[in-house]
């Protein structure tokens, strides 16, 4: 039964994310838009007040908000990955990065060392990375890396910026996704579930109004075509928005009747998925979203994909 819901779970969210590159890409145009928009529908969670009723003490809330506000960093630095760049690049790119920074700070804060099957699937995550995110080129190994290394230590050659913008947000959000993690974690150990999440979710409003507060991001923001696009394309907007909320209930609900380190390890199964929406869209409807995928760079990928998903399967 668990198995069953965890798949259906990783295709809604292979489904969100899809969405969200679409209205990035096709209608807001926006990291910083689009994440006040996901931010400020947080509050509709607090109609769960009604069937969980929870007011946490004053330290308790400062700490749940606080993690509310540090998700929805990390949400901008995703959706600028997002905007810049194909949803099948970064989404494994984050998804590899998230539980390495998560080990080091559970070292940093709960003092866990790395073992041996843990460093191996540190090494296997960032070859799947790697070869999820490059661009294939028909050029030599050398010259390869030697692109890389100048990314990675800021060239001036216009060609090489996009990689180098993927790689640090996709790192940056991977960074802000696992500070979350490790927070939330720890409200999860000390106060009920449903109530802190609810919390939470009111933190992201909260740092969804903040947004607004320098002048340049409420021009950018409201500003008049982005904000039309905005609301004539709300319904589908809320349609994807509780996708989204449904995927995390499901999940949640296959970690309540299952393994959750097996649950963990199918993450690989949601990178399939997306591989697959894409192709379809890409081939059916290039209008609505458009990436290269031809054999060469589909096959690139899936290795990438099979890599990402050995090294969350070590890891778990």
């Amino acid at each position: 039964m668990w198995l069953y819901i965890t798949i259906v779970a990783y295709f809604f969210n292979a489904g969100v994310y899809v969405a969200d590159k679409h209205f990035l890409s096709k209608k807001i145009h926006s990291s910083v838009a689009y994440a006040f928009y996901v931010g400020i529908w947080s509050i509709g969670n607090v109609i769960f007040l009604w069937w969980a009723p929870f007011f946490p003490p004053w330290p308790w809330l400062a700490i749940d908000l606080a993690a509310g506000i540090l998700f929805l960093w990390a949400l901008i630095a995703w959706y600028k990955a997002l905007h810049q760049s194909d949803a099948t690049k970064v989404v494994p790119i984050v998804g590899a990065f998230v539980p390495i920074f998560s080990f080091i700070f559970s070292y940093l804060f709960f003092g866990h060392v790395f073992s041996g099957q843990e460093f191996l699937a540190f090494i296997i995550l960032l070859a799947g990375g790697i070869l999820i995110s490059v661009k294939q080129r028909q050029q030599r190994w050398w010259r390869w890396l030697l692109d890389r290394t100048r990314i990675f230590f800021g060239s001036t050659s216009a060609e090489l910026h996009p990689t180098r913008r993927l790689i640090v947000n996709s790192i940056v959000s991977a960074f802000v996704f696992a500070a979350y993690y490790v927070l939330i974690k720890y409200i999860f150990l000390h106060q009920p579930f449903l109530g802190s999440y609810i919390w939470t979710r009111l933190g992201s409003f909260l740092g969804a109004l903040f947004l607004i507060v320098p002048r340049r991001n409420w021009d950018i923001i409201f500003e008049p075509q982005r904000k039309t696009e905005a609301i004539k394309n709300l319904p589908l907007f809320l349609g994807i928005r509780l996708l989204a909320v449904i995927a995390f209930i499901l999940l949640n609900y296959a970690i309540s009747l299952g393994n959750v380190a097996l649950i963990n390890a199918l993450q690989g199964i949601q990178y399939v998925f997306l591989i697959f929406i894409v192709l379809f869209l890409s081939e059916s409807y290039p209008g609505i979203l458009k990436e290269e995928m031809n054999r060469a760079v589909l096959a690139q990928k899936l290795i990438g994909i099979i890599l990402v998903g050995v090294g969350l399967y070590l890891l778990v």
